[in-house]
């Protein structure tokens, strides 16, 4: 069962969300009208999936749902009544799942809940891969540097010096990346560069 916040400061149209989502099963649901202390507030109902909804947004309201929307990392879905592409643009890069504009009825509600809470996932999910191919890439450049080390200091070909690598970790239960960490850091602690 998932927790959603509505943002919205005028309780009339918040009942149009109120009811759509509760027609679609979803039946914790929380009303937040005060936009002073907004990221706490998320922070304290620790929501699933946010819902905003905003009448006529001017740059610098949209700006401050654009920062909650980057700092909570939860699937947001925005309602606005008019926009123009910058403010679409500057909705995507703060990670607003959802951003809807003119569309708030009822029986809309569910379905492009379910889509922003599929859109953030996917995202996450990319994020995710990203940080690990980059995780991976730098490891890559640390045994790299290592194998540089060994090469110089021993006098090793590549395969000799990534195998006394491979040895020392298996040797030692770590990682291959941890033991190469440990030759960098060394060897920079040495102030002999590879």
């Amino acid at each position: 069962m998932l927790s959603i916040l509505v943002v919205d400061e005028k309780r009339a149209r918040a009942a149009i969300i109120e009811d759509g989502l509760r027609e679609a099963g979803h039946t914790q649901v929380t009303l937040v009208t005060e936009m002073k202390g907004l990221v706490r507030e998320i922070e304290r109902l620790a929501p699933d999936v946010i819902v905003i909804n905003l009448e006529n947004p001017n740059r610098d309201r949209l700006e401050h749902f654009f920062q909650v929307s980057r700092s909570v990392q939860r699937p947001v879905a925005m309602f606005v009544d008019r926009s123009d592409t910058a403010s679409i643009e500057a909705a995507i890069e703060a990670g607003v799942s959802a951003y809807v504009v003119d569309g708030l009825k009822k029986e809309r509600i569910k379905p492009i809940l379910d889509m922003a809470i599929s859109r953030f996932n996917a995202f996450r999910r990319l994020q995710q891969e990203l940080e690990q191919a980059r995780g991976e890439l730098e490891e890559r450049r640390l045994v790299d540097r290592a194998k540089a080390i060994l090469m110089k200091r021993r006098g090793l070909d590549e395969p000799s010096a990534y195998a006394l690598l491979r040895r020392t970790a298996m040797n030692e239960n770590r990682r291959i990346a941890e033991v190469a960490r440990s030759l960098v850091t060394a060897q920079s602690l040495l102030g002999d560069d590879a």
